[in-house]
């Protein structure tokens, strides 16, 4: 269990946070990035998939080193915050791929 506690890196979760919330801001309020709905929803889905890859993975590792389904559940309790963390990048690359997929299919008009 030590190596999913050492695995934890708060500034680039709230860093893939701010990415999200800072593309998703261009796609609401510009009409375009690159002058191609398709090129700036594919680079929006792919950013998205990277940011919802990072919470995935802390998820498998704690499936993985977890030793039953009880000690699971006990860590996810005194792990709260990080959980909730790793939720919040979840819903904002999650977000960002359903803003892309909308402008990538939006441009094809």
């Amino acid at each position: 269990m030590d190596h999913i506690k050492n695995n934890r890196d708060n500034k680039t979760m709230w860093g893939l946070i701010l990415l999200a919330i800072g593309l998703g801001g261009l796609f609401h309020f510009l009409r375009t990035f690159t002058g191609n709905d398709e090129i700036d929803g594919f680079f929006g889905v792919m950013l998205g998939l990277y940011i919802c890859s990072k919470p995935a993975t802390h998820v498998v590792d704690m499936l993985i080193h977890g030793r039953d389904v009880r000690h699971w559940i006990s860590l996810v309790q005194t792990d709260i915050g990080w959980v909730l963390l790793n939720l919040l990048v979840m819903f904002s690359g999650l977000s960002l791929i359903v803003a892309g997929t909308t402008r990538f299919f939006r441009g094809g008009g």
